[in-house]
């Protein structure tokens, strides 16, 4: 039984503070101090905009900021960037997001109130890889050619 002064935990507060405390950096009163910040955030008497509303994709006026694991501005370097949710670097941080916090891109840019080409993928992989897509010819195509998908399968 819970006692009356222990904040109330959602799920999506729950994940937060477990990714958030997993950091090797964090310390007892940054826990505590992000439990308090959040706790204002999962009222559910004042219609503001939840946490649980934001994983499950709602829209609101007024984006929800969270308290990042690392600097926003120190985020992104060439070679990688870091989730702000649990601080650790990725070269992308799509398949992260879905993984291990349960968000979209949209939703994380949303959570942290980040701009809408905020990148998501390390800038130099980015430009490996259209080096290499380009190397072997991705993206070409010739319409002088005049061979299409159904001349070469009739034939």
């Amino acid at each position: 039984m819970r006692s009356i002064a222990q904040p109330a935990m959602s799920d999506a507060m729950i994940r937060i503070v477990s990714a958030y405390a997993s950091r090797e950096s964090a310390t007892v009163k940054d826990i505590l101090d992000l439990i308090r910040s959040l706790d204002g955030h999962v009222d559910q008497d004042t219609g503001s905009p939840t946490l649980i509303d934001i994983a499950a994709g709602a829209q609101s006026a007024k984006p929800l900021t969270i308290i990042p694991a690392v600097p926003i501005e120190d985020s992104v370097t060439d070679e990688t960037v870091v989730c702000l949710c649990c601080g650790r670097s990725f070269t992308m941080l799509k398949r992260h997001l879905k993984a291990e916090h349960g968000l979209t891109e949209e939703q994380y840019r949303l959570n942290f109130g980040l701009p809408e080409d905020h990148p998501l993928v390390a800038p130099n992989y980015s430009v490996r890889k259209a080096e290499y897509a380009k190397r072997i010819g991705l993206g070409r195509y010739s319409r002088a050619d005049g061979v299409t998908e159904t001349d070469s399968s009739s034939a």
